[in-house]
Order: C-alpha cells, then sequence, then structure tokens
C-alpha cells in the first residue's frame, strides 16, 4: 500500500486524542440518551448513537496506526447497528400494537402478577 508523504499526513490528520474524546462525548450522550429517555424510540436511537461512537473511535485508533483492522471492527458495527434496528423496530410496533404507547413506563404491565 502507498504511503502519503509526511506534509500531507501531518495537514490532513487529527491528533487521536480529539477523536478519541469526540468518541468519547457522542457516546456519553447515547448513554444519557438511553437512561433518562422513555420512549422507546429515543433509547433505540440512542443505542445507536452509542454504536456509531464505538465505530468512530475503532475508526480513529486505524487511522492513528495505519491498520485496517478498525475498517473491519466498522463494518461488523454496522451490520449489528442494523440488525439491532431491524429487530428492535419490530418489537417496538408490536408492543406499540398492544399497548398502543412507546413509553417505556407503561411496558410494566408486561411482568408477571405475583400471587
Amino acid at each position: 500500500m502507498a504511503r502519503l508523504p509526511d506534509e500531507v499526513r501531518r495537514m490532513n490528520s487529527v491528533p487521536i486524542t480529539h477523536a478519541m474524546i469526540f468518541a468519547g462525548a457522542l457516546f456519553a450522550i447515547g448513554a444519557m440518551g438511553v437512561i433518562v429517555r422513555r420512549n422507546l424510540v429515543f433509547v433505540l436511537m440512542s443505542i445507536e448513537l452509542m454504536l456509531s461512537a464505538a465505530a468512530f473511535a475503532f475508526i480513529a485508533a486505524a487511522a492513528r496506526w495505519e491498520q485496517p483492522d478498525g475498517q473491519v471492527f466498522f463494518i461488523f458495527i454496522i451490520v449489528v447497528a442494523a440488525a439491532e434496528v431491524a429487530v428492535g423496530l419490530s418489537l417496538l410496533l408490536r408492543l406499540f400494537n398492544q399497548f398502543n404507547s412507546v413509553d417505556s413506563d407503561d411496558m410494566d404491565l408486561l411482568r408477571e402478577e405475583e400471587l
């Protein structure tokens, strides 16, 4: 694989600390969305944000060490995210049909009553 000249690499590169701080901030925003939000659609979007943050961290690390491993992990993360969206939205539609709500507090009716 052809390497870029040092002048070009220095001009186009972002320090890995900045990329990791950005990925950490995205992950923290996603985690707060999972913890704070009650709407299940927003919870699913927050999980997607967390997966995107992890993928960004892999890409940044791979670019720093000039290895293709981060891009391979990125593909796996995108596949997992697509499967999560498909399963999550199908479950969400089923819950909406049953309870007429996507609020996570309304889902406590799924628990079995103790005798």
